[in-house]
This record gives C-alpha cells, sequence and structure tokens, in this order.
C-alpha cells in the first residue's frame, strides 16, 4: 500500500510523529509553507501567508515538544483560519475590500485558543464577501483542487481548498447557511458545524449573529474531534457561548455505533437529492448498520418555508452588521451582498416576527424527533460538487437551490450540530458527501459515528493529485 504524503496525512498523525520525535514540526511547517509557494498561485486559497510568524511558534513548539513540555493534540500543526477571525495586528477584511485596511488589536478567541493549544497558524484563507454567497469582483476565487471547473463551495472556500490540497493540516470554516459543509462536500473533507454557541463567535466577523457558527474543516473525524476540543467552550467575551463544560472528544471516539438509533427520511432524500446522492446516503446506512447501528425510517419536518425564511432572516441579520457602511459605501459592496442588505432592509417587523415564530416551530420540532433517534442521516448537497457553469444559474432556478440549502440552511436555522463526510465519487471521480445530525451538543456521537464510518471506508484518504 503507497504511504500517504507528508501532506496528506492527518493532523493528528501528524502531531502524533511529532510528539514521539519522527517529525520536527520546523521541518513540517517549511514543508507546508513550500507547498503553499509552489501551488497556491494557481488555487489561491490563502489571502496572506504568515512565514515568519508561523516558523516562530514552530520552533518554540519544536523546543516545548523535546522537552516533553507537549499541549495537546494539536501542538505542532501547522493549521489556517478563514479571513473572518481576528488576528492581533494581522489584516482581517472578511473577503471585503472595503475592510482591507483593518487591523485588529487582538486575536479572536477561536485563534487564542488555538495558538494556546500549540498549533502554528500558517495565514488567512479566502472567502466570499462577508461570508455571503459570492466572492466580491475584485476578488479571483480559490479553484477546486479536484477540478478547477468544480465549484470549491462557499462562503468557506478557501479553507476547503487549502486543506484538500494539502495546503495546510486543518482549518476553521464558518457555516451561516452550509458554509462548512459545502466546501467540505465539494472537496472531500470532513466539515463540523457545531451547536450554535459551542463555538465562541468572539472576533469573527459577522454575516448573521443567530445563524453563524464556527467550526473545523479536516481531514478526518478524529481531526475535527481535536480541534472543536480546543476552540469550544464558554467566552466572557460571548455571553451567547454555551455555558456547558467541553467534553473531551477525543477520549469517546472509539465508541463506536452499535445500538445507536440513526434516522433516515427516504422521502425527503429521494426527491430533493440526484441518484448519486441517494447512492451514497443509502451506502453510508449499510455501513453503519453493518457497524451494529440501527437505522430507522422517521419523517422529517417540511423545511420549504425554513429554506424560503433563511433568506429573510439571514438578510436582516445581515443589514444590522452592516449598518456602519451600508448603505452609505454601496458602490464598495459586490451585487450579490448588496441585493441581500437591500433585502434586510425592506423586511417589515410583521413579517419578522412570522419568521422568528416558524423557525421557533422548527426548532421544536426537530427536537422532538432528536428524542426519538440518536442522529439523523441525510445528504450534505443534494448533488456532487456542481461546475461553476452550473453554479451561475443558482438564482434562477429554484430546484437547485432547494438542492443545495434545503440540506444545510435548517440546520443553521435550529441550531443543530452536523458533521459532513466523503461518502464516494461519481463516475467522473467527484467527491459526493453526506451528513450526520444531532441533538443539541451532541457533537461527542457525531464525531464518534464519523470516525467509525471512516475506520472501514477510505473515501477520506482520497486526494487530488496536484503534484
Amino acid at each position: 500500500m503507497t504511504e500517504t504524503p507528508l501532506e496528506y496525512l492527518e493532523l493528528t498523525e501528524i502531531t502524533r510523529r511529532m510528539h514521539a520525535g519522527d517529525l520536527s514540526p520546523v521541518a513540517v511547517t517549511q514543508a507546508m509553507l513550500d507547498r503553499i509557494a509552489k501551488l497556491d498561485g494557481t488555487l489561491r486559497s490563502y489571502v496572506l501567508v504568515l512565514p515568519e510568524e508561523a516558523l516562530a511558534k514552530a520552533k518554540q513548539a519544536e523546543e516545548e515538544i523535546a522537552r516533553g513540555e507537549i499541549r495537546g493534540p494539536l501542538h505542532g500543526a501547522p493549521i489556517a483560519v478563514k479571513d473572518l477571525c481576528w488576528m492581533d495586528g494581522v489584516p482581517t477584511a472578511a473577503g471585503m475590500p472595503i475592510h482591507g485596511d483593518y487591523r485588529p488589536g487582538e486575536d479572536a478567541t477561536v485563534v487564542t485558543r488555538l495558538q494556546d493549544a500549540g498549533a502554528i497558524i500558517l495565514g488567512k484563507l479566502q472567502l466570499t464577501e462577508s461570508a455571503y454567497a459570492d466572492h466580491h469582483p475584485s476578488v479571483k476565487p480559490p479553484l477546486n483542487p479536484w477540478g478547477h471547473d468544480l465549484w470549491p463551495g462557499a462562503s468557506s472556500s478557501g479553507s476547503g481548498v487549502a486543506t484538500a490540497a494539502g495546503l495546510c493540516y486543518g482549518s476553521l470554516g464558518s457555516d451561516t447557511g452550509g458554509s462548512i459543509r459545502f466546501p467540505s462536500a465539494a472537496q472531500g473533507l470532513t466539515g463540523l458545524k457545531p451547536t450554535w454557541g459551542r463555538v465562541s463567535r468572539y472576533g469573527v466577523f459577522e454575516l448573521a449573529a443567530t445563524l453563524d457558527h464556527i467550526g473545523p474543516m479536516t481531514r478526518s473525524a478524529r481531526d475535527a474531534a481535536a480541534m472543536l476540543g480546543v476552540i469550544a467552550g464558554a467566552d466572557p467575551k460571548d455571553p451567547t457561548a454555551l455555558q456547558e463544560p467541553v467534553p473531551d472528544y477525543l477520549a469517546s471516539i472509539d465508541g463506536g455505533v452499535r445500538a445507536m438509533r440513526i434516522g433516515i427520511d427516504s422521502k425527503w432524500t429521494g426527491s430533493d437529492a440526484d441518484a448519486e446522492t441517494q447512492r451514497v446516503v443509502a451506502e453510508a446506512a449499510e455501513v453503519l448498520r453493518g457497524l451494529g447501528a440501527i437505522v430507522v425510517e422517521v419523517t422529517f419536518p417540511d423545511i420549504r418555508q425554513a429554506v424560503q425564511d433563511w433568506f429573510p432572516l439571514c438578510a436582516i441579520e445581515t443589514a444590522v452588521a452592516h449598518t456602519a457602511t451600508f448603505p452609505s459605501r454601496r458602490d464598495e459592496y459586490g451585487p450579490a451582498l448588496s441585493g441581500l442588505l437591500d433585502l434586510g432592509r425592506s423586511v417589515t417587523g410583521l413579517d419578522v416576527q412570522r419568521m422568528v415564530l416558524r423557525r421557533e416551530d422548527l426548532r421544536g420540532r426537530v427536537n422532538a424527533l432528536m428524542t426519538e433517534i440518536d442522529l439523523l442521516l441525510i445528504p450534505a448537497m443534494g448533488f456532487a460538487a456542481p461546475s461553476l457553469a452550473k453554479m451561475a444559474t443558482l438564482g434562477t432556478d429554484e430546484s437547485l437551490m432547494n438542492s443545495l440549502l434545503g440540506f444545510t440552511s435548517p440546520f443553521d436555522m435550529t441550531g443543530h450540530p452536523t458533521i459532513t463526510l466523503p461518502g464516494g465519487f461519481t463516475d467522473a471521480g467527484v467527491p459526493v458527501a453526506f451528513q450526520l445530525v444531532g441533538a443539541h451538543r451532541a457533537e461527542a456521537l457525531l464525531c464518534r459515528a464519523g470516525h467509525a464510518f471512516q475506520q472501514v471506508t477510505a473515501y477520506h484518504t482520497r486526494h487530488p493529485h496536484l503534484g
């Protein structure tokens, strides 16, 4: 069996070898920087690379590890963060030229926690404008390493490309309507959208406050568990962060799925997903059943109204977040984001209340369903990574929009956690993914189930051929 190249090893395998003295954090970090220099001029995943800072942190990690002062499973791992996350003195633009000169005076809480855990931040990753649908017209979007004509996913486009292309060992993304899950699904990654509030949003540019989630994008469920265990937890700077203690996700990662009740709504999947995606979901169900899970048929609440409501709700919250610069600096905004902001400023108070009530109704219905099952199995998207040409029709193709957002946005509305897992490939070699959804704060179960699936499948070990 061919040995996995260094750049495609899992984060937890890299640090295991570092902690055993078999790999040098400095050498691995330099190898990552060299690979970025070689490939990212074409792939465009990074907004900014921080070579001096990264090598200094790598040297510190190497010295600490040599003394036996190991901080945890991320110590020495070269990673990167979406350019929504503040870093002290480092430009943080959120995909917006209007913020191109902004240099925060402190780190985001997630950045502080990653650095305290000994992770090495290689740089800041590209994203769509303010983490909405499209990149600003002045930005050249990142390219999917599985095929430059394929959509890389949005909004965490750079996070997906860098992690899939072996330009970091894991990354942070954000998810408001599917922005961790789309790039993960489109590029063969494991993406974890935590429960809303499980990870502090302090120091992270806001798109829509009650919809935004911060989470890891990685090569495996084990890696996602390691990263989430570091970034999760209460934060005095973010009063919306959950107060409950953070479990040791890695400690339970090998618990398996035996006797776990996993629900599947065949009608929902069958109506909104294409044949290849339905096949991947069915095969995932069989794998999980073979591992001892109990797969049961369920009926998920109708999500069509929730998908429709997501747009104006997101628009309202985004309009609030952009009050200081929109509409006063409208000409500096791209068309997709300015259109969203116009929508948000046009919604009436009565409309808002109706949507809030429908949102709470959906949350309650999903909570009730999750008392009957442990996890829900659904597609990540209704199709494999689409072509860029197909995605260009998104605004005029309602069925495409439903297949895209229908499996993601409802769980931003309700705040339930999900893990996206590679589940197969099309005949053309394009990744296809599925999701597992859990009850609030059920990330440990999601990581366990994802790891169990990945112990007996190899989809997550396939990588694009880039040289």
